[in-house]
C-alpha cells in the first residue's frame, strides 16, 4: 500500500481555497453629501449601506470645493471630481466634463451604478460602456425640479421639459438595467415615450433609525428651540417645485382652531419670500425656521412634531415623508406625483393650491390625539414595506443579474 508522502507549502498553497474579492460597485452622482436634497441623500445610504453589507464601494461624484480630491469616507471611497460655481444659483456647482477612463480603469468595477444622466452620470456611463463594464441606471430625474434653477420661464417650460425628457432617454437607454422609486415613477416614463422596461426599487429608509419616540415631544423641541406647542413639520428643499407657500397661508386658518406653529427643515432660495409671507399674513412668529439639519440629528426633528406636511408636486417618492411615517407621523400630502403611494389610512391628501383643505386636514390631526395616534401607526406600518435593507439586497441581485 501506497504511503502518502507529507505535502509541502506549496501542495498546501495549491489546495487552498482562491479567495474571491467582494463585489466592487462604482456608482455615479451629481449630487452627494454635503449637498442637500433627496437624490443626495439617496446616494449616500445606498453606498454605506453596500458598503456595511461588505461590498467594495466607490463613488464619484463632484467636487463641493472646487478641486479634485478622493477620501475614504464612511466605509466608501468617494472621488470628487473639479467643480465650478453656477452663476445662476449661488449654493450650486457643475462638474467640469472630463473623460472618465482612467478612473473606470482604476476602479475595475464589476458594475456602474449611476444615479442621473447630466455631467457625471454620462461621462461614467461612456466610460464604462468603452470598457464593457455593465450598467444599472436610477432615475431620480423631473423636469419640474430644475426650472427654477434655469430660471425658464413658464410658458417655455413644456417644450424644455420634452427636450430634457429627450436627453434623458438617450443616455439611459444606455444602460443594462433601469430603476426608479416607484411604480408611478416608473409609468412616468412610459408616458414620456420610453419604451425600456424599468424596476420600481424603493430608495428604502433604516427603520432602527427613524421610529416612533417614546419621550416627551418638549424635549425634542427644546433641542431645536421650538415653543412647546403643537407642530407641523416640513423636511427638503426650500424651493419652488415644494410649495411651501401654501403650507404657510394655511397656518391663520390652523391657529383660527387650535394653537399650533410650522417647522420647517432644509435650505433653499424660496427662504426670503416665504419669511415675507409669513410677516405679511400675521404668522411669522408661528414660523421657525431650522435651516439645515445634520442627519444624525434627523430622527429627532420628527420626533418634536404632530404631523408631516408634504405640500410638494415634483416628488417621485419622497424619503423625508417616508422617514416622517417611519416615525410614526400621520402625513397630509398633496395628491400629486408619488405622494398618493404613501397616503393610505395614514393622512390625508388634498388638491394642490387647495389652501382650505390643507388647513382643514391639519387641524383635523392635530386637535384629535385619538386620530393622530391611529394615524401615526398606520404610518409605521407602511414604512415598514420600505426597509433599505430589502432595497440594498434587490440592489446586489440586479447587480449579480448584469455581471453574469
Amino acid at each position: 500500500m501506497a504511503v502518502p508522502l507529507p505535502r509541502t507549502a506549496a501542495d498546501h498553497a495549491a489546495l487552498a481555497p482562491v479567495p474571491v474579492r467582494p463585489r466592487r460597485i462604482l456608482i455615479s452622482t451629481d449630487t452627494y453629501p454635503p449637498d442637500v436634497n433627496g437624490a443626495a441623500y439617496f446616494t449616500h445610504r445606498l453606498a454605506t449601506g453596500l458598503a456595511e453589507r461588505g461590498n467594495d464601494v466607490h463613488v464619484v461624484c463632484q467636487s463641493d470645493t472646487g478641486p479634485a480630491t478622493a477620501d475614504v469616507v464612511d466605509g466608501v471611497v468617494v472621488h470628487r471630481l473639479r467643480s465650478a460655481p453656477v452663476l445662476v444659483h449661488p449654493t450650486m456647482r457643475v462638474t467640469v466634463p472630463a473623460r472618465l477612463d482612467r478612473l473606470v480603469a482604476a476602479v475595475d468595477p464589476d458594475v456602474l451604478h449611476t444615479q442621473g444622466h447630466f455631467v457625471v452620470g454620462r461621462a461614467a456611463i461612456a466610460a464604462a460602456r468603452r470598457r464593457g463594464v455593465p450598467v444599472v441606471a436610477t432615475n431620480h430625474f423631473m423636469p419640474d425640479n430644475l426650472f427654477q434653477f434655469g430660471h425658464i420661464p413658464q410658458r417655455l417650460r413644456a417644450r424644455a421639459g420634452r427636450l430634457a425628457w429627450r436627453d434623458f432617454a438617450r443616455i439611459f437607454d444606455r444602460a443594462d438595467r433601469i430603476t426608479t422609486p416607484t411604480p408611478l415613477a416608473a409609468g412616468l416614463l412610459r408616458e414620456q415615450g420610453f419604451g425600456r422596461d424599468v424596476e420600481p426599487v424603493s430608495c428604502g429608509i433604516d427603520l432602527a433609525r427613524f421610529r416612533p419616540h417614546a419621550e416627551p415631544k418638549q424635549w425634542a423641541r427644546k433641542m431645536f428651540g421650538l415653543p412647546d406647542r403643537p407642530t407641523v413639520l416640513f423636511v427638503g428643499r426650500l424651493d419652488e417645485e415644494k410649495r411651501l407657500t401654501e403650507l404657510i397661508r394655511a397656518l391663520p386658518y390652523v391657529l383660527n382652531i387650535t394653537d399650533a406653529q410650522v417647522a420647517l427643515v432644509g435650505r433653499g432660495n424660496q427662504r426670503p419670500e416665504l419669511e415675507r409671507l409669513a410677516r405679511r399674513i400675521g404668522v411669522a412668529e408661528r414660523v421657525s425656521f431650522l435651516g439645515f439639519v445634520p442627519d444624525e440629528e434627523m430622527p429627532q426633528t420628527f420626533a418634536a412634531a404632530d404631523v408631516f406636511a408634504m405640500p410638494g408636486v415634483a416628488e417621485l417618492q419622497s424619503i423625508a415623508t417616508l422617514e416622517a411615517m417611519a416615525s410614526g407621523l400621520p402625513v397630509v400630502a398633496a395628491d400629486a406625483m408619488a405622494l398618493p403611494h404613501l397616503v393610505d389610512g395614514n393622512g390625508y391628501l388634498f388638491e394642490p393650491g387647495d389652501v382650505m383643505a390643507l388647513a382643514r386636514h391639519l387641524t383635523a390631526i392635530l386637535t384629535d390625539e385619538p386620530l393622530r395616534a391611529r394615524l401615526g401607526r398606520a404610518s409605521r406600518e407602511l414604512a415598514m414595506t420600505h426597509d433599505h435593507q430589502h432595497s440594498l439586497a434587490r440592489f446586489e441581485q440586479i447587480y449579480d443579474e448584469v455581471t453574469r
